[in-house]
């Protein structure tokens, strides 16, 4: 078996560094070609250009003087930045009494995704920035991301296919509108142009991109190519955001922030149907979401305590309508034949605190009317997370990060009569659910850092009733995972 393991480790490595590296290679170039040779093309003007620069104040773009420094900045006035990933995941052969269309594969299986992202981005006028994210993906999740609620890999979407295909992931608007309250240096990077901004300030986000981009956030655990891989572990599990099956929705979202508290509050399209690929266009389906950010010191170490709400106004079924109409009928129970326009809402707490200057906390909390079914995320009515970060300084590798964290995810009673019956939830459904039992999982990494540009990382979970079924696992999942950035 280890042979085996490492066969496969290393199969997959040199698949990972074959596409990393013309990646790689191509950037350079790029930057050779774009920016270095122009740049000593003009070498002799750059005295000219200079005293010229100084004489300048350019009001509309808000020059000021680093809060920290006597220099001026110049705010970006557009960026570029990219990023690679590979995940390839592998579970061995797990007990399994039975399995049914939804179920995870009892037999050992491997997967794996790619996705390719540009992140570009440019300065308008002043407080406005334009941001398009075009990327190519390829690949599956494990047993096509079915058979967990918790799913253990962030990186794969609800639709997968055997060749590289490109999306527009994200298009939108952001515009900041200073409140006072003194400056804050933004740094450059991935969808963020480096500048100054008003430290109390109202933030305006408007078009496509991830209701998580700004909603349910955490330092600690967000970020599937950087931290934790599980679904319920990146996320709040019960918050059924708005979503395609990507991840991705259109909308618009407002962020008022003053000194040491943030109010966000957002409106989402929803999927024309639930777990659907094409999203509503008119807001006819739609997710109302808003946010209550605390920023706080404890002990001399940041943190934040945001409290979140949210609902989903569609076409969505009653669980106990399905279960009721398949007696009736004598058939298995399908969501699909009782849709009405409906409301489901729910709640989430999401706790990060920095412990010392090398270790982390994350708390979540969350749950939501287990009546309707899950819209756009998961079958998760809910769950309660935890975890710790601890970066590597005591072993030398301040910027290796070790992680772990684990999970308890569980549904209501009418999601567990559905399924008892038969039917099929967005993620999971093992034809018969006789022996209930909450979904249990833990997580831990670690993440080497080889450069400022790569990461390798080793991914283990243990997931124990996968779908709430006791007559199912426990199951491992081993993963890879190859992230590069620029």
């Amino acid at each position: 078996m280890i042979k085996v393991q490492n066969s496969l480790l290393s199969m997959h490595l040199h698949k990972f560094l074959a596409i990393c590296f013309p990646l790689l290679t191509s950037f350079l170039i790029f930057i050779s070609e774009a920016v270095v040779n122009p740049m000593l093309s003009r070498a002799e003007g750059l005295s000219e250009l200079g005293a010229i620069q100084d004489s300048l104040v350019i009001e509309n773009l808000s020059l000021h003087t680093a809060p920290d420094s006597n220099n001026w900045i110049n705010p970006e006035l557009w960026s570029l930045h990219g990023q690679f990933t590979n995940v390839t995941q592998w579970h061995p052969n797990f007990k399994a009494t039975y399995s049914g269309l939804n179920s995870l594969d009892s037999s050992s299986d491997e997967a794996n995704t790619n996705d390719a992202t540009l992140y570009i981005g440019a300065r308008l006028w002043q407080g406005g920035e334009l941001y398009i994210n075009p990327e190519i993906d390829e690949g599956f999740g494990l047993n096509n991301t079915l058979g967990a609620a918790g799913f253990p890999s962030g990186e794969a979407y609800k639709i997968g296919k055997n060749h590289p295909y490109l999306r527009w992931q994200r298009m939108f608007y952001r515009q900041v509108i200073g409140l006072g309250g003194g400056e804050q240096k933004v740094e450059a990077g991935a969808n963020q142009l480096a500048g100054l901004k008003s430290a109390d300030n109202i933030t305006l986000t408007v078009g496509k991109f991830s209701v998580v981009d700004i909603f349910d956030t955490n330092a600690y655990a967000h970020d599937p190519r950087g931290d934790f891989l599980n679904w319920s572990v990146l996320d709040a599990g019960a918050f059924d955001y708005a979503a395609d099956a990507w991840g991705y929705s259109t909308g618009l979202a407002a962020e008022w922030t003053q000194s040491w508290w943030t109010l966000r509050s957002g409106l989402f399209n929803l999927s024309k149907m639930p777990n659907s690929a094409e999203l509503e266009t008119s807001f006819s389906q739609y997710a109302l979401i808003g946010e209550l950010e605390e920023r706080h010191q404890w002990f001399g170490h940041p943190g934040k305590l945001k409290l979140l709400g949210f609902v989903n106004r569609g076409r969505m079924a009653n669980y106990d309508d399905a279960v009721h109409l398949a007696h009736q009928s004598n058939s298995t129970p399908d969501v699909a034949l009782v849709r009405h326009f409906s409301s489901h809402p729910g709640m989430a707490i999401n706790l990060e605190q920095e412990l010392s200057s090398d270790l982390g906390l994350f708390v979540r909390a969350s749950i939501n009317d287990g009546s309707k079914e899950a819209y756009d995320f998961t079958d998760i009515n809910k769950s309660l997370s935890a975890g710790l970060l601890l970066h590597g300084t005591a072993w030398g590798r301040p910027d290796d990060i070790l992680g772990i964290a684990g999970v308890i995810n569980g549904l209501s009673g009418h999601a567990r009569d559905y399924l008892a019956a038969g039917g099929l939830g967005i993620l999971i459904g093992d034809g018969q659910l006789p022996h209930y039992e909450t979904e249990r999982i833990l997580e831990t990494y670690y993440s080497l850092k080889l450069n400022k540009f790569c990461r390798l990382g080793m991914d283990y979970q243990y997931i124990a009733n996968p779908a709430y079924n006791k007559d199912r696992g426990p199951v491992s999942i081993f993963g890879f995972r190859g992230h590069v950035e620029f």
